[in-house]
């Protein structure tokens, strides 16, 4: 009886939380302002419309009476506020259950995977010749990780590793520190290198200071007395040795290094620190290597395949496989030729769409772009409001106006549109020039208005009235390169996810904003912030 009493007053219009984990191991908030749905197929809309997801899936939820596991829902009393749920793909290939012993699943074998096979030429993903060793995702992007919150220090050469034991003991017992002979020190420099590299060759002074704190936290007796940090000198070698192991790179033709070689520099400007091309905004694969067996010329190919596979009716998986085995084809055009969005576009279509954009940034980034994007927005509203309202002069005025349209609407989309013009205008920005509406305009007009937006939302509407409008799109340098999406805060989302798939720069009018949506939102390269998104992060996890 109290169950089907709270799940009356869910039903009510009591706002509800759920947490949601998505099929990738992560997970989300979504909100239900209204109460729960009507039905399970309405709370499916709902997920699909807030977490972004695309295709056939179940829903699970978590059980306690049978220790949380995860049953199949069934009904939607099942659900409760601030309960679990879990995303099924239907799409993917059934698993066996759970090794008892081992507490590890089973997959079913290759064999039996759809898949696995390759079938006769069609436009249908069952009659298109695709091999999935070919077209395989481990393949196609690197094995890399961002870079760690706390730098592991690994173990180095047997010989090493016994000079650093009996150092340490003598450490222990008489604080002795060790001073490495060449040999020691070289095996040292090579292990954290090595390690390093796992993640970038590209390191920022502070990442390089990171290393060398681990590496005397790890062995006391490596700390220098005579520097400041107790690992200046470490730091100082450590330099030098990556830069030696990207020349050595560079030999072998790894794409992250040879992008940056002389001979790739521009007319005129042979000075090799001039316009290096690196990872920036934390980019996991910046610049990755070719797929194993496949060169510019095959991947080429490919991209002249995908031309004619995008135009063809029920065809997306294959779409979906080929970009992902062209995706290091693609970072190389971005970063070494730095085309126009035209003349990118014209190459590469099948990357325009809400599905492979959020692709191609897990790709790029190894993060989730609209999910972890929407569940930000969401976790954050309560503390932006709190700072809107408390915001005074002239910029606490405007705010005011965009708390008061809130006020108004209790639409999830409608907020999370106000959040992001409140932060545009928190940090000084104008948010006219991230989303432009044009009301009541000929066609003409508007599209003479786009044509000179570089990077900007467009919202047309009939009237100001209007509570929907008739499209939502991005532009880009002139160009409309998505347009029909559902809301502003997902064109939003589409706009940052678009910056990093065609490596552009941040618009200089709204270069706080895009910031605060990288390193606050978004979580990347989060420790190194402008005094402006310093401030916004301190006030809003006070």
């Amino acid at each position: 009886m109290h169950t089907q009493r709270l799940y009356s007053a869910l039903k009510m219009g009591t706002p509800v939380i759920l947490k949601i984990v998505l099929t990738d191991g992560s997970s989300q908030r979504l909100t239900l302002s209204h109460g729960l749905p009507a039905s399970i197929d309405d709370l499916m809309i709902e997920v699909k419309k807030q977490c972004g997801l695309q295709g056939n899936f179940r829903l699970q939820f978590m059980d306690s009476l049978f220790g949380n596991e995860f049953l199949n829902l069934t009904s939607i009393s099942e659900v409760e506020d601030k309960g679990t749920l879990r995303v099924i793909d239907m799409a993917m290939p059934p698993t066996l259950p759970y090794n008892n012993e081992m507490g590890s699943p089973v997959l079913i074998p290759q064999a039996f995977n759809p898949l696995s096979s390759s079938v006769s030429d069609s436009s249908s993903l069952s009659a298109e010749s695709v091999d999935t060793d070919v077209l395989s995702s481990s393949e196609s992007t690197s094995s890399r990780s961002s870079w760690p919150a706390v730098f592991h220090v690994p173990k180095f050469s047997y010989d090493a590793e016994l000079k650093l034991q009996q150092a340490s003991l003598a450490y222990i017992r008489n604080g002795t520190v060790l001073i490495p002979d060449p040999k020691l020190k070289s095996a040292i420099l090579d292990g954290l290198v090595q390690e390093i590299v796992q993640y970038k060759v590209y390191v920022s002074d502070k990442e390089m200071e990171q290393v060398a704190q681990s590496l005397i936290k790890t062995h006391p007796c490596l700390t220098e007395k005579g520097s400041c940090s107790g690992c200046g000198g470490w730091k100082t070698s450590l330099k030098y040795k990556l830069s030696n192991y990207r020349t050595h790179l560079r030999k072998l033709g790894c794409p992250e290094v040879t992008v940056n070689s002389l001979k790739n520099k521009p007319a005129g400007r042979c000075s090799a620190a001039f316009g290096v091309k690196k990872a920036k905004r934390a980019e996991v694969n910046f610049c990755p290597t070719y797929p194993t067996a496949e060169t510019e010329e095959s991947l080429e190919a490919m991209q002249k395949a995908l031309l004619l596979d995008v135009k063809k009716r029920n065809n997306r998986e294959v779409v979906k496989l080929k970009m992902e085995k062209t995706f290091a084809h693609r970072r190389h055009e971005v970063v070494r030729d730095g085309p126009t969005v035209e003349d990118f576009m014209a190459r590469w279509p099948a990357l325009f769409d809400v599905t492979e954009i959020n692709a191609e940034f897990k790709r790029i980034t190894t993060v989730p772009l609209q999910s972890k994007f929407l569940s930000q927005l969401d976790l954050h509203s309560d503390n932006l409001m709190r700072l809107f309202q408390n915001r005074g002069g002239q910029l606490g005025k405007r705010l005011q106006r965009i708390i008061a349209q809130m006020a108004d609407c209790d639409d999830v989309d409608t907020g999370r549109e106000c959040i992001i013009k409140g932060v545009c205008i928190y940090m000084g920005e104008d948010p006219e020039n991230l989303v432009r509406e044009y009301v009541g305009m000929d066609k003409d007009a508007i599209n003479e208005a786009i044509e000179d937006t570089i990077v900007g939302i467009f919202v047309l509407k009939e009237h100001a009235s209007s509570d929907e409008p008739e499209d939502i799109g991005i532009v880009l340098e002139g160009i409309k390169v998505l347009q029909d999406l559902d809301t502003v805060a997902l064109a939003v989302a589409m706009l940052f996810g678009l910056i990093y798939a065609l490596n552009l720069s941040y618009p200089a009018d709204l270069r706080y904003t895009f910031e605060v949506v990288q390193k606050i939102f978004m979580e990347l390269d989060g420790s190194k912030l402008s005094n402006k998104a310093l401030a916004l992060k301190n006030r809003l996890f006070q």
